[in-house]
């Protein structure tokens, strides 16, 4: 799992769809902002997902520390969950945070 290695790194973050908006195929709204990390190649071949939790505005850019990943064991594509700098949070939080999208997946949170 190479998304592992960004856990307790700074990262920047480019939102393809912010919190709030609509997904392109399957029209279930975002409840947070997610993102990639430009410049990445996760295991789907695209470039490294990322949900930016711990902000409740939508965003264009975001840079903040990975504090987890979200490996999902059914499909080849973890996310990174990015927050805000000196702030934590509970794996029941993040799945609670992610659920509209991770509910359809088989997955673990990895930490550090």
């Amino acid at each position: 799992m190479l998304a592992k290695e960004y856990i307790g790194k700074r990262v920047k973050v480019k939102m393809d769809r912010p919190l709030g908006t609509k997904h392109p195929k399957y029209g279930f709204v975002y409840e947070v902002n997610y993102g990639y990390v430009p410049n990445t190649i996760s295991g789907d071949g695209e470039e490294l997902d990322v949900y930016v939790l711990g902000v409740d505005v939508s965003l264009d850019e975001f840079e903040g520390v990975c504090v987890a990943v979200i490996h999902r064991i059914d499909d080849n594509d973890d996310k990174l969950v990015v927050l805000p700098n000196n702030t934590d949070i509970s794996d029941e939080e993040i799945e609670k945070q992610t659920c509209f999208q991770e509910k359809w997946f088989k997955h673990i949170i990895v930490r550090g």
